[in-house]
């Protein structure tokens, strides 16, 4: 498996995403306000990086591919950090549109740090902007895509849908007319609008969104194949990635069966944060690398459990996810 990671550099890949951008707040907790029963945090420093439909892409270009973003940011402070962040990882951001009734969405978390512990959230604080967005801005979107798709000879469309109003069925519906005129692979994580992606090479979403769409508990592994088979067939998708938490994740492949891969990391999870970014991203480029379904599968697990291993959204190099296949003895 190491050889594909390898192989993965230079690979092209169009992602069209609800892009956030995650701010944290660092301080120390040094007594309770008089105010009122909140923690007072003395200030100490402020991260910001790539969030919602932008950390796919992260993880994307620290696995060498060459990683263009399609979004809508404001005309704001905040839009500009994200274009940079983008940019300095090496993102194409020539995609992101800039909506000027709009706020960039921004998720500030509060975190107080301690001397014997991990770092905790106290609170966080959201801002999006909750109108529609404009035919214009749509129209600009698509356009964005067309480009992108046939001018950067893009492998592959990934959606990272995290259902804040971006991503519509016409929308979908132009990447499936650009994947019908070349050989790209359309992949998305779902967020559990499954029947949005009908016909998708690749869909993704967790145990939870599984449940939602498919009307029933998802208990054990038997149940869980027999959704995964099911939904290949009514979806028309060639592979079905159901992410599972400390159960790992199952896979199903149209026509070929499931499998049930164990969660290679449960002892050291610190945050679970953009892990499903992470699966999506590397399961999408293993399978442009020319990987098997089971392959990119196996991968992704893998990077799933590094992610998981940091705070926030977490990029996975090529070199981290090697080390930790030849540590797991599945060069």
């Amino acid at each position: 498996m190491i050889s594909i990671v390898e192989s993965m550099a230079g690979h092209r890949v169009v992602v069209v995403g609800d892009v956030f951008l995650d701010e944290y707040v660092l301080g120390k907790a040094e007594r309770l306000s008089r105010e009122a029963p909140v923690p007072v945090i003395e200030f100490r420093a402020r991260q910001q990086v790539p969030g919602g439909g932008a950390n796919p892409t992260m993880n994307l270009a620290a696995l060498g591919a060459t990683a263009a973003q399609i979004g809508v940011v404001g005309r704001d402070a905040e839009g500009a950090a994200l274009r940079s962040l983008l940019a300095g990882a090496g993102v194409d951001v020539g995609g992101l549109t800039v909506d000027a009734s709009r706020p960039t969405i921004t998720k500030t978390r509060i975190v107080a740090e301690g001397e014997l512990r991990f770092p905790q959230q106290l609170a966080r604080v959201d801002r999006y902007g909750r109108a529609p967005l404009a035919p214009t801005v749509r129209a600009e979107v698509e356009a964005s895509l067309r480009q992108l798709a046939e001018t950067a000879a893009a492998e592959a469309i990934l959606f990272s849908d995290y259902r804040a109003g971006l991503i519509d069925p016409p929308l979908v519906a132009a990447a499936r007319a650009l994947a019908a005129a070349g050989p790209l692979l359309l992949t998305a994580d779902t967020q559990g609008e499954l029947e949005k992606y009908r016909g998708f090479t690749l869909l993704k979403c967790n145990r939870g969104e599984a449940e939602a769409f498919w009307g029933r508990p998802l208990r054990s592994d038997d149940e869980v194949a027999a959704a995964l088979a099911a939904l290949n067939e009514q979806l028309e998708v060639q592979m079905l990635l159901i992410t599972r938490g400390a159960r790992g994740l199952s896979v199903g492949v149209r026509g070929g069966g499931c499998r049930h891969l164990a969660a290679t990391n449960v002892s050291e999870v610190y945050d679970v944060t953009g892990a499903g970014d992470t699966v999506i991203a590397v399961a999408s480029l293993a399978l442009v690398a020319g990987a098997d379904a089971w392959t990119a599968a196996a991968l992704a697990n893998v990077a799933g459990g590094l992610a998981v291993r940091r705070m926030g959204n977490a990029a996975v190099s090529r070199r981290e996810l090697s080390e930790a296949l030849g540590a797991a003895g599945l060069g």
